[in-house]
């Protein structure tokens, strides 16, 4: 409670107020939650409070929290550090891109928490440094991120160095059939928290959309970082090769950026997440390695440079805006070739995503107006524009 006062923490979110009771009573527990509820606080809390009741203290890993990236690992680590810096519990985490060493020396000294990616782990358990048969709780996190970023059978490898007997909590931001079916054979008799429905989006976060060519996409950046309010923004790009170029032409504009992705090393990656969260940068270009693993507060705006594939990542992705109950806003840009991914965005979060018409870069690809109604049959001999499809689509392009 101390350290939680020093937080600035005094009511828990929903998904807070939902869980905590039912891990504290040692229940496994299905959470579907988006970013930005307070999901690690959630876990980590009652974790921490567990941990310190032990009256004894035996040697061993005693908690794995197993995550699908480097960034979300040191994320919840540092929250470990943050909840639980008036106790006596020791973490560290461990992750691929570096040198082991540092991490190995950690667990030779002994662990009580162990926050970790599915590879490294994997790889320090067949090296014999992680024993993992005294565990008593193990925590699943972005479960539907491991299964994207193709993580499954990873995970299900360390199932099967666990103990059978410990309290299992699965986490994740979508239910799809698939994460279902992992939960399923992963808990027992699990208590379920759903704080929102899955795959919407924070009420609190203003979205808004520009058609325009995909040549002049990085002009139309440069324009609204320049004549908006803008005090920093996170741009999301499909490619490492993308991301890097955004960057310099931002450069080139005067608008100090810099990328972190999947080639960029561990260290880079920190440094530019570390420059950005202090405001040394005022733009931080990432591709959806980083898209749930950036935990910053007060990011005012998250640009949507180019549309994800997968429509469930655009959710992911604005949610690092709107966070800690402060508001935000998404821009998306949509080129012609990306109007599909559009049309699976807008159907995802039930909402048309707001245009914003009055631009220097607008589209010369939109389709054209609907001919007028005496110009176009059906078979039926009724108009054809009266079909409620077609007014959709008109709607979608307007």
């Amino acid at each position: 409670m101390k350290a939680l006062t020093a937080e600035g923490y005094q009511t828990p979110t929903p998904i807070q107020q939902q869980a905590i009771p039912f891990i504290l009573a040692g229940r496994d527990l299905q959470g579907c939650a988006q970013t930005g509820t307070g999901k690690t606080a959630a876990f980590a809390i009652p974790i921490i409070q567990q941990l310190q009741q032990q009256k004894q203290h035996r040697s061993g890993i005693k908690v794995l929290i197993l995550t699908p990236t480097r960034e979300l690992a040191i994320q919840i680590d540092e929250s470990f550090a943050a909840y639980g810096r008036f106790t006596n519990i020791r973490h560290t985490v461990i992750f691929g891109g570096v040198s082991q060493l540092h991490q190995t020396n950690a667990l030779r000294k002994g662990v009580d928490v162990l926050i970790a990616t599915p590879g490294r782990l994997l790889d320090l358990i067949g090296q014999g440094f992680i024993d993992l048969r005294q565990l008593s709780i193990f925590v699943l996190d972005e479960a539907d991120r491991m299964l994207d970023m193709g993580f499954i059978h990873d995970v299900k490898k360390v199932i099967t160095f666990l103990p059978s007997k410990r309290q299992t909590l699965f986490f994740s931001a979508t239910m799809a059939p698939e994460i279902q079916k992992l939960a399923n054979s992963l808990l027992v008799h699990p208590a379920k928290v759903e704080v929102t429905p899955p795959s919407t989006t924070v009420e609190k976060i203003e979205q808004s959309l520009y058609h325009t060519n995909k040549s002049d996409k990085a002009d139309l950046l440069i324009y609204l970082l320049k004549e908006l309010t803008i005090t920093n923004a996170l741009v999301f790009t499909r490619t490492k090769h993308g991301a890097d170029k955004v960057v310099k032409l931002l450069l080139r504009a005067g608008i100090q950026a810099a990328a972190i992705h999947g080639n960029k090393s561990q260290n880079a990656r920190q440094n530019a997440l570390n420059s950005f969260k202090t405001g040394q940068l005022r733009v931080l270009v990432a591709t959806d390695i980083a898209a749930r693993g950036i935990d910053i507060d007060e990011l005012t705006h998250v640009f949507n440079y180019d549309l994800p594939e997968v429509p469930e990542t655009y959710v992911h992705r604005i949610g690092r805006t709107g966070r800690a109950g402060n508001s935000g806003v998404a821009i998306a840009f949509c080129d012609i070739e990306e109007r599909t991914e559009l049309r699976d965005i807008e159907k995802l979060i039930g909402l048309k995503v707001p245009v914003v018409e009055a631009h220097p870069y607008p589209s010369t690809n939109m389709p054209p107006p609907p001919k007028p109604a005496t110009a176009q049959r059906s078979r039926n001999g009724n108009n054809a524009n009266s079909k409620p499809a077609n007014k959709r689509r008109a709607h979608s392009y307007r």
